[in-house]
């Protein structure tokens, strides 16, 4: 069976803040059509930044931080998806790693083109 894939959870540090590229990625995803989700370790996240998401997790707020699977598959939930349907970008191997243990599809974030190359693979494409 093939994921219908609907959601992206992105990562905020190291991610997002890795250049113009990466921060332009949930407008593009938002364009695309796509559920959006931040969920990030960080205490707190540019008010301009939060606009962008329909969900914003910080910390331990679903009871679960990453790389816990629990955290990812909340995260989802409050996409109103399952996680077969969410894919997660981190730059954190063992964080991508809870989230595939959950059923999310991973992205492991190294570099912007690297990583908006994947997402125009799962998203055909990420305009």
């Amino acid at each position: 069976m093939v994921a219908d894939l609907r959601g992206l959870i992105l990562d905020y540090g190291g991610v997002l803040t890795d250049g113009e590229a990466m921060a332009a990625v949930p407008r593009r995803a938002r364009a695309a059509g796509l559920r959006l989700a931040l969920l990030s370790d960080a205490h707190a996240v540019p008010d301009e930044l939060r606009e962008e998401f329909d969900v914003v997790v910080l910390g331990a707020a679903t009871g679960a931080r990453k790389p816990d699977p629990e955290a990812f598959r909340r995260t989802a939930e409050l996409l109103g998806l399952p996680p077969g349907d969410c894919v997660v970008v981190d730059d954190v191997p063992v964080n991508v790693r809870g989230a595939v243990a959950c059923g999310a599809v991973g992205v492991l974030h190294s570099t912007p083109e690297i990583t908006l190359c994947e997402l125009g693979v799962l998203f055909d494409p990420l305009p």
